[in-house]
């Protein structure tokens, strides 16, 4: 009875065991059987890994996504190296061990059990002649006869009960062995799977900074706010870009506009603008209809600045410049100009250029040298106290207003080497405004 439960559970355990290694078959993606290599050109991660990587090649490293998909078809191609080497060891490790088990060394263990349960048949049926053999000693008459042949049945009784325990010892330790084996087998599965994992979380943690990275540099940041440094590096440019649409727009619509930088825009149209300035895009031409919005969105620009356009380090400078007497007084502030770093200096005589040709036309805009200096000087130069702009401006306008306002009347004398203003009016001459913004928004200098 006991040997028939015995067998019933042995054949349940393979039941048991070669189900689980067909599922786990199942839910391989690798070939089973084949080689390292060709395994990995048969994962569907290798597959779209080429995909991936081809078609950023495609589209070409320009391209946000094409970049994208060229680093992330090369991060899952590493994943697929994971995994088919996973699978590999899983292969060995477990399914083929687990396939012998349940395909052959089970199957053994049941038929060691069937020779034990013949071997137990043999021994009771040799004890059974033994015994009976000992009882005829007692009632026969030939006695030396029927001792003989009971000691020659003791030891067939004998060896029937080394072979039982022969057996038993044999089939014990197989019993032992292999249900300590298959306990192994699954305790491996799950120790290869969280290595695996550990391994494939490596790779996606050591790509991650590097996507994220690039993909801030990819993505475009809004110049309102951010450093003048900074944006000109980040968007490849030496005019920033709402200082050179601004003008360029005014340019064309807004020069003989009353008021210019004096009247208030509209603060829905001013903040649509704006928008539109920090995602670059071209599609401004709506904006051409309101100059006081394109004037608002350029003293936005100026007034958002971390530091502003004459820049902190020679706030000074300038303030003693321009205490200087009159006959005096233009050659310091020409000094401390000088003195600007390359991209403020740029910037500064790029606008600065501006706004003396909108002075030409004061008898029509009502925009003189003083009138800009009062209504944009505060925007281009303050203090590094604490405090808001507001209140920085009125501490030192009076200041700005006698720095700004030589500096736009006399914009040849500080600045004559005026190129990049002039091809600027070249392109206004040559292009249509629209083609022009194009040409400016993706950076491009002739």
């Amino acid at each position: 009875m006991f040997c028939a439960q015995i067998e019933r559970r042995m054949e349940l355990v393979r039941v048991v065991s070669h189900n689980t290694h067909k599922r786990m078959v199942s839910c391989l993606q690798g070939h089973i059987g084949a080689d390292a290599e060709k395994r990995h050109k048969k994962l569907p991660l290798t597959a779209l890994s080429q995909a991936m990587v081809e078609g950023g090649n495609q589209l070409g490293e320009d391209s946000l996504i094409g970049k994208m998909m060229e680093v992330c078809g090369e991060a899952e191609n590493r994943l697929a190296s994971e995994l088919m080497q996973h699978e590999l060891q899983i292969e060995k490790d477990v399914l083929d061990p687990l396939s012998q088990l349940a395909e052959v060394d089970i199957p053994n263990i049941l038929k060691q059990r069937k020779q034990l349960a013949k071997l137990v048949l043999d021994y009771d049926s040799a004890r059974a002649r033994w015994l009976q053999a000992t009882k005829s000693i007692i009632s026969g008459t030939n006695t030396q006869a029927l001792t003989a042949k009971a000691d020659l049945l003791k030891e067939e009784v004998d060896e029937a009960m080394n072979k039982v325990e022969l057996c038993k010892v044999t089939s014990m330790n197989t019993n032992d062995t292999h249900s300590f084996v298959a306990y192994c087998l699954f305790f491996t599965l799950l120790e290869a799977q969280a290595d695996y994992h550990r391994k494939s979380l490596t790779v996606l943690e050591s790509v991650l900074p590097t996507i994220q990275a690039q993909q801030d540099s990819w993505t475009e940041k809004p110049a309102f706010g951010t450093g003048l440094d900074e944006h000109l590096k980040r968007s490849g440019r030496e005019i920033a870009l709402p200082i050179e649409a601004c003008v360029m727009m005014l340019l064309e619509t807004g020069m003989k506009e009353e008021g210019l930088f004096r009247i208030a825009a509209g603060a829905s149209k001013l903040k649509k603008l704006k928008a539109a300035l920090d995602c670059s895009t071209s599609q401004l031409e709506e904006f051409y209809s309101d100059p006081h919005a394109v004037a608002g969105a350029l003293k936005s620009y100026l007034r958002e600045l971390p530091e502003p356009l004459m820049t902190h380090q020679h706030y000074d400078e300038w303030i003693q410049a321009s205490r200087q007497d009159p006959d005096k007084r233009l050659q310091a502030l020409w000094v401390v100009c000088d003195k600007l770093p390359k991209n403020n200096k740029n910037n500064l005589r790029y606008l600065v250029k501006f706004l003396a040709k909108l002075a030409q036309d004061s008898e029509t805009n009502k925009m003189t040298p003083s009138n800009i200096a009062i209504v944009l000087g505060p925007n281009l130069l303050w203090a590094k106290t604490e405090g808001s702009l507001a209140e920085m401006a009125a501490a030192t306008s009076v200041h700005v207003v006698a720095i700004v306002e030589p500096v736009i009347q006399h914009a040849d004398w500080f600045f004559p080497e005026g190129r990049f203003f002039l091809q600027l009016l070249l392109f206004l001459r040559c292009f249509h405004k629209y083609n022009l913004f194009v040409t400016t928004i993706v950076g491009q200098r002739p």
